[in-house]
């Protein structure tokens, strides 16, 4: 759905500082920060214990650009709607404090710089997954997807995968099973995460016209289907113990937050077919919670002797 809104002229006395703050926005920091945590852990295990720091800061510092870059674009492309939804009504291309033409540009250095700083710091297996990921997310989510299936979130957190894969690749300069079971694990855990925010966000993507699955199905089905995939990331993530020889903590971990995850799914959905009032944001913050933990374990497992 196109939506004919005019581009906002950047107010006059913006200052240096809001400048500097909305190219910080542009990169959406909360969503670099998850993605960073399945970063580090990942190199840990591909090592089986610390790697050398300098890699770690130059893989870290490259996927940081990536994501940004990556974010960067999709603020550029969803300006039309991001005037519209109230969600996002404070970026900086909606409020004026940076012009599209100030995005895209920064978009294309963040890309360059990304891809630059990890041929020439890690290896070109990285720095082509770290193209993979920004064309993943630019092109086939924000370009082709998002507005036209309600699939989209599926298949475009494949996206949100790659930094998995980077690490790991960052550390062995190859990639093995244990990399695509823990790209499988993050890959199932995005419609669970995502989904109960557009829950919440119904009436913002529906004024816009982008068909997520809340919008175009009701509160049951999308419960329904956010412990499907629940209990699919929980399988997945218990394939590692054998494939990696994973240890009691991570397995104690797996099975524990794993359990809690799967609780709040259900939790959810049983308020929804009851028609209650239901709390999408508790599993949506869970999931976060829920993921973050289990990469601590990926990454604290191999330092262990048991």
């Amino acid at each position: 759905m196109n939506i004919a809104v005019e581009d906002r002229v950047t107010p006059a006395g913006v200052s240096a500082v809001d400048k500097v703050r909305g190219y910080i926005s542009l990169t959406k920091p909360r969503v670099m920060e998850l993605l960073l945590v399945t970063t580090v852990p990942v190199m840990i295990l591909a090592h089986g214990g610390i790697p050398d720091l300098w890699l770690v800061l130059a893989t870290v510092i490259g996927g940081a650009l990536s994501a940004g870059s990556a974010g960067a674009f999709n603020c550029y492309i969803d300006r039309d709607i991001d005037k519209v939804m109230k969600r996002t009504s404070n970026r900086p291309l909606v409020t004026g404090v940076l012009s599209p033409r100030e995005a895209l540009v920064f978009s294309w250095v963040l890309a360059i710089a990304s891809t630059v700083w990890l041929y020439l710091t890690t290896n070109p297996l990285t720095a082509a997954l770290s193209v993979g990921a920004i064309f993943f997310y630019v092109v086939i989510y924000t370009l082709w997807l998002k507005r036209w299936t309600s699939q989209n979130i599926i298949w475009g957190g494949i996206a949100g995968c790659f930094p998995v894969l980077i690490g790991w690749a960052a550390v062995a300069n190859s990639l093995s099973w244990t990399p695509f079971i823990l790209f499988g694990v993050v890959f199932l855990w995005t419609p669970p995460h995502y989904w109960p925010l557009s829950m919440k966000y119904r009436e913002d993507y529906k004024s816009v016209g982008v068909p997520m699955l809340a919008v175009v199905r009701g509160r049951a089905q999308v419960g329904l289907q956010v412990i499907l995939y629940a209990w699919a990331t929980v399988a997945c993530s218990l394939l590692l113990i054998p494939v990696a020889s994973m240890g009691i903590v991570y397995t104690v971990v797996a099975v524990a937050s794993g359990g809690w995850f799967i609780y709040e799914t259900h939790r959810l959905y049983s308020l929804a077919i009851r028609h209650e009032k239901v709390s999408p944001m508790r599993v949506f913050h869970g999931s976060i919670s829920y993921l973050t933990l289990l990469f601590l374990a990926v990454g604290i497992d191999p330092l262990l002797p048991f």
